[in-house]
């Protein structure tokens, strides 16, 4: 867990001894650099500090690759800001314990960026009419076409990678970006010990796909923690963290456009906090539930520790739950045939156990 909380604790010193006779270490120098344009050609970004300017774009067929303990600073004043990896492009991200790799923004703002976006070609459902395999357009303003056929694909690989300050309004919809949004993305990509912190929207959010995460954490996040939509069905996800402060909705939110799937998405250890007073984006909607289904959406989740999911504090008085189903179409299709799981639950200052 130590290792998990890099993101939000300080880390300890570690101290060893050496002998009069010993050869120092050397230090080694950070570099500065700026990432603007697109990348069409292999490039590595040495260990260092380095600016982004715009929607950077990594184009098929090519690798970014960014070295341990790099820092990368978006700057709001500049316009819309994010790091976009087309399908068939790559980014290798892979940070240690010690040094994490930390993409964050100027002035320390929620909403001040477009955070991590990854495309790629793996299955997709949003309709239950269309033939497979089924494409949509994205959300993010860049309106790119997702989804596929290929189960396996690559996006790369991020181990160790923090986000802070992302869910920039997006200008052409009004939307807001998530701190990762994974489009269709494929079972080959690794996403390992990851941190979302203090977006202006969701932490996590899955477009369909097969990826699957290990070691998330989600903290402090305006709308969800974790949120998927299209048929998303990651099989081996695991130890995931949300702490929802300030402004927070779901814990996490499962729609699939109502298309009744025949496969869910499994999850194993998740714990999903609230702290007290948090309240909702818009305070005229019951939105403070650890889990949300609606519109079809399902999933499997066991080892789950579920806390503070209660009464908002605000003139408006709201009672969270533990999971909420949204419609009667999910409680008949998800709920009565058992393709919504929650098992092995523990519930603290969380009353009210199923909302419908």
């Amino acid at each position: 867990m130590k290792k998990l909380l890099y993101a939000i604790a300080v880390s300890a010193t570690i101290i060893t001894g050496c002998g009069k006779d010993d050869e120092p270490t050397p230090t080694k120098v950070p570099v500065e650099g700026e990432i603007t344009g697109d990348i069409t050609a292999n490039r590595t970004l040495a260990f260092g500090n380095y600016t982004l300017k715009g929607m950077v774009k990594i184009q098929s067929g090519v690798t970014l690759t960014i070295e341990a303990g790099s820092t990368i600073t978006a700057d709001k004043s500049n316009g819309e800001d994010g790091l976009v990896v087309l399908n068939g492009g790559k980014l290798i991200a892979n940070g240690t314990s010690d040094n994490p790799i930390v993409l964050t923004e100027k002035s320390k703002v929620a909403g001040s960026w477009a955070g991590i976006i990854m495309y790629g070609d793996a299955p997709i459902v949003n309709s239950a009419t269309a033939p497979a395999p089924q494409v949509a357009t994205s959300e993010d303003g860049l309106s790119l076409t997702y989804g596929g056929s290929n189960a396996a694909h690559n996006g790369g690989s991020l181990k160790f990678v923090r986000i802070e300050y992302a869910g920039q309004v997006i200008t052409t919809n009004n939307k807001e970006h998530n701190g990762f949004s994974f489009y269709s993305v494929g079972s080959g990509t690794v996403l390992e010990n990851l941190v979302s912190y203090k977006g202006n929207d969701d932490g996590f959010e899955f477009y369909g796909g097969t990826v699957s995460g290990k070691n998330l954490i989600s903290y402090g996040n305006s709308d969800d923690s974790f949120d998927w939509q299209d048929g998303w069905r990651g099989q081996e996800n695991t130890n995931w963290f949300a702490y929802q402060t300030g402004i927070g909705n779901y814990g996490v939110e499962v729609e699939t456009k109502g298309v009744n799937n025949a496969f869910w998405p499994k999850v194993t250890n998740i714990t999903l906090k609230r702290a007290a007073g948090t309240v909702t984006e818009a305070q005229s909607e019951i939105q403070l539930d650890a889990f949300q289904f609606k519109a079809n959406g399902n999933g499997e989740f066991s080892n789950v520790v579920i806390d503070g999911y209660i009464n908002q504090t605000t003139p408006t008085a709201f009672t969270g739950g533990a999971v909420q189903i949204r419609d009667l179409v999910t409680y008949d299709n998800q709920v009565l045939t058992g393709k919504i799981k929650i098992t092995n639950v523990k519930l603290n200052n969380t009353p009210t156990v199923f909302i419908t």
